[in-house]
């Protein structure tokens, strides 16, 4: 079984690409038995989607990779970061050459969605926006789960959630996947 995981995010110091590590860890350490690929954003990145780039062009190898990725895979974790309580433009754009190709995007992958930020709010209306979304997509949204104040609960040299009750949430959100 294979769980791909990856912040939603092209910053190289992503605190969302942060979260999905450390969850997908969590998930093969204390969750279930299972094979763990960490994405990264930025080896998918694609111009913004145009039908006229498209008739042009054709559809970028960068959409077409990561669609076969996201196929490989038995479950999904993905942590959405927040610009201005939306997508981030680099997961958005990929995300919409990816809708171009045959078949659903998600193709009725199990998931677990996240997102944080250093704000109280923890990215949740973007989290909402996905939560919303992605089964539109194919998606089986199994759980989700918003984290505020990143750098409060988070540290960033261990790679981990230091605040119990956090990791608690987290674990719960990821038991998710056990009910397939």
């Amino acid at each position: 079984m294979k769980t791909l995981a990856f912040g939603a995010s092209n910053s190289r110091n992503s605190i969302n690409k942060a979260l999905a590590t450390y969850a997908a860890s969590l998930l093969s350490e204390e969750v279930m038995t299972t094979d763990i690929e960490i994405l990264d954003l930025n080896d998918y990145q694609a111009p913004i989607y145009s039908i006229d780039y498209e008739k042009e062009h054709g559809i970028p190898d960068a959409a077409k990779a990561l669609k076969e990725k996201l196929q490989s895979a038995y479950q999904i974790i993905i942590s959405f970061a927040e610009h201005n309580g939306s997508y981030t433009a680099a997961y958005k754009s990929i995300f919409d050459w990816m809708t171009r190709l045959e078949g659903s995007v998600y193709d009725g992958k199990s998931m677990v969605l996240l997102s944080t930020s250093p704000g109280v709010r923890g990215g949740a209306s973007v989290l909402a926006t996905a939560e919303t979304s992605m089964p539109f997509f194919g998606a089986t949204v199994k759980a989700s789960l918003s984290i505020g104040k990143f750098y409060d609960v988070f540290d960033i040299e261990a790679g981990e959630v230091m605040d119990p009750v956090i990791k608690q949430k987290l674990l719960e959100a990821l038991e998710g996947f056990k009910s397939e």
